[in-house]
């Protein structure tokens, strides 16, 4: 857990940047149904997609 960075491909799409960016409206769609949290910055999202580096909530 010690390694923040990023895991994926681009970084758009991203919370982190979203968040950054103030996109408040474009993340509340991608955090209703949270399946997965990110390592990096602890945000949860529905899809792995939307974390730099996603761990599923249930394993």
């Amino acid at each position: 857990m010690s390694d923040k960075s990023c895991k994926k491909d681009g970084h758009n799409g991203h919370l982190c940047v979203l968040a950054s960016e103030s996109r408040f409206e474009a993340i509340r769609k991608l955090v209703k149904k949270p399946k997965f949290v990110c390592f990096n910055c602890g945000r949860a999202a529905d899809s792995d997609k939307n974390l730099c580096n996603p761990m599923p909530l249930e394993g």
